[in-house]
C-alpha cells in the first residue's frame, strides 16, 4: 500500500513477495478508483523486516486513458501495482517520446524511447572502456537523424562514426530508408572524399597567437606584427607571403618568419588553401557533419580543426540556428588537466556554450569514459545524463552529487551493468530507466581488435 502527502512523492510499504524494485514504474490505485502512475527511487528493509520503499508520482490516468500531469493529488492509501506495458506507452505518448534507444531491462518486451525535443539541453553520456559507450551513442545519433532535423556536428577522434553513411546488411528497410535521406558529410583528414580543413586567418587572433606560442607582453614586437597580418595574407599567397616577412627591414617581420618556419605550421595538412574550410560546410547545416579528427600528423592540429568549427559556431550564435555539438572521447577537450594554450582555449570555448549556448541553439552532447576528468563548470550545465558501466567509486560518486535527478539506488547497479546496458536520466527520459541498448543500424566505424587465438 501507498501514500502521498504532497501529490508529488509517494511512500510505500509491500507485502511479502511483492516484486517491485528502485527503478520500476508502478500503479497506483486508491479506493475511488483514481489511477496514477509513480516511478520508485529507493525500497529498503525497515526494522520491522517489510520492504518500504518511495518515489515520485508521474501523472493521473484520465476517463480516457491518458497519462496527465495535472491533477496528482495527495491520497491516504492506493494499491501498488507493476506498471503494464500500457502504462509504459501512456507515459511515453504522454511526454512524446519518440526515439527508440533499446528495451527496459525490468521489462524486455517494452521499447524504451527518449524525448526528441529535450536535446535542447545539455547531455552528460559516460561510461567506462568497454561499456559500449561509443556504439550506444551511434544509436542515439541513428535515432535522431531518422526521427528530428536538428544538424548534428560530431567531434570524433578515434574515427568511431566515419561510417555513420553506411547501413548495416541486417537494418530494418524502413529505417535505412530515412537514413538514406539524411544528408551525412564526413571530412576526414586525408584520403578521398572530403578534407577537414580549417583557415588560419578565421582563427580568432588569441588562438592564433596560442598556435605561435605567442605572448602579447613577452613577444609584443611580434604579436603587434600578427595583429596586422590579415590585409597582407588576404592578397599575397603562402610562399610570397613568407618571402615578404624574411625581407621585410622590420625585425618583428623577420622574428615572426623564423618563428613560424621553425614551427613548420606552413606544413600542415589541417590548412585549407584552396579547399573547403569545415566551417564552410558546419555552416550549410547538413543533417550530420563527421570531423574525423584522428590521422593528423602534428598534435595541435585536430585542436585546430576543432576549435575553429566551435569557434565559429560561437561566433554565428546569434543567428540561433539550432546544432548538436557531440563531442566523443571530451576529456581531451575538456579536462582541467590540459594546460597548452590552444588545449586552454578550447576548453574555455567549450566551457562559454556550456554555461551560455543552450539559449542560442548550441547545445552539447559530452561523451567520456573518465567523469572526474571533464572540468567542473562543464559537466555541472547538463540537464541529461546516459550512464553505462561505471567501476570507478570516484566517479560515481561525482556523478552522483552532480545529477541530483538520477536515484541513487539506480547510480549505484552502474558497476554491475552489462555491455549496453544503460541508465537513462534527466529531461530526455520521461523517467530514470535502466535500457539494454538496441542495435546499430549504421556501420560501427572503431572495432576492437580481438585477441589472436590459436587454432
Amino acid at each position: 500500500m501507498a501514500r502521498s502527502l504532497d501529490g508529488r512523492s509517494f511512500t510505500f510499504t509491500l507485502a511479502d513477495a511483492t516484486p517491485i524494485v528502485a527503478g520500476e514504474l508502478v500503479s497506483l490505485s486508491d479506493p475511488e478508483g483514481h489511477r496514477a502512475l509513480g516511478f520508485v527511487e529507493q525500497t529498503a528493509p525497515d526494522a520491522q523486516g517489510s520492504i518500504v520503499g518511495s518515489g515520485r508520482l508521474l501523472g493521473v490516468v484520465d476517463a480516457d486513458d491518458r497519462l496527465i500531469s495535472r491533477g496528482t493529488r495527495p491520497f491516504a492509501e492506493a494499491l501498488v501495482t507493476e506498471a503494464t506495458a500500457d502504462d509504459i506507452d501512456r507515459l511515453y505518448s504522454a511526454s512524446r517520446a519518440s526515439l527508440e534507444i533499446g528495451t527496459l531491462v525490468g521489462a524486455p518486451a517494452v521499447a524504451a524511447k527518449l524525448l526528441p525535443h529535450r536535446f535542447n539541453r545539455h547531455t552528460f553520456w559516460c561510461g567506462q572502456s568497454g561499456s559500449g559507450k561509443t556504439y550506444a551513442l551511434g544509436v542515439l545519433i541513428e535515432q535522431l537523424l531518422s526521427h528530428t532535423d536538428l544538424p548534428i556536428v560530431i567531434f570524433d577522434p578515434n574515427s568511431d562514426f566515419v561510417k555513420l553513411d553506411q547501413t548495416v546488411p541486417s537494418a530494418d528497410p524502413a529505417e535505412v530508408q530515412r537514413l538514406a535521406s539524411r544528408e551525412i558529410r564526413v571530412l576526414r583528414p586525408d584520403g578521398d572524399g572530403e578534407h577537414l580543413r580549417a583557415r588560419f586567418l578565421s582563427l580568432p587572433l588569441r588562438v592564433r597567437a596560442a598556435l605561435l606560442r605567442l605572448d602579447p607582453l613577452l613577444d609584443r614586437d611580434e604579436y603587434n606584427t600578427l595583429m596586422h597580418l590579415d590585409s597582407r595574407l588576404q592578397v599575397e599567397d603562402t610562399a610570397e607571403f613568407m618571402r615578404s616577412l624574411i625581407a621585410s627591414t622590420s625585425p618583428a617581420d623577420r622574428a615572426l618568419a623564423l618563428r613560424i618556419e621553425n614551427l613548420g605550421i606552413l606544413n600542415w595538412q589541417v590548412w585549407a588553401r584552396d579547399e573547403k574550410a569545415a566551417t564552410e560546410i558546419v555552416v550549410e547545416r547538413p543533417n550530420a557533419t563527421v570531423l574525423d579528427l584522428g590521422g593528423f600528423e602534428a598534435a595541435e592540429e585536430p585542436l585546430i580543426a576543432a576549435l575553429s568549427v566551435l569557434d565559429d559556431l560561437w561566433a554565428r550564435r546569434e543567428e540561433r540556428r539550432p546544432v548538436l555539438i557531440v563531442i566523443d572521447e571530451a576529456h581531451n577537450l575538456c579536462s582541467p588537466e590540459l594546460t597548452s594554450p590552444l588545449q586552454v582555449a578550447i576548453r574555455e570555448l567549450i566551457t562559454q556554450i556550456a554555461a551560455e549556448g543552450r539559449k542560442f541553439g548550441l547545445w552539447l552532447l559530452l561523451s567520456t569514459q573518465r567523469p572526474s576528468k571533464i572540468h567542473p563548470s562543464i559537466i555541472s550545465q547538463c540537464d541529461n545524463l546516459a550512464l553505462m558501466k561505471m567501476s570507478s567509486p570516484l566517479d560515481l560518486a561525482e556523478l552522483g552529487s552532480v545529477f541530483g535527478y538520477a536515484p541513487e539506488a539506480l547510480l549505484a547497479q552502474s558497476p554491475n551493468f552489462r555491455q549496453g546496458e544503460a541508465l537513462f536520466a534527466g529531461g530526455f527520459s520521461p523517467a530514470p530507466a535502466i535500457v539494454q541498448v538496441r542495435d546499430r543500424i549504421t556501420v560501427e566505424g572503431g572495432i576492437d581488435v580481438p585477441v589472436p587465438l590459436r587454432s
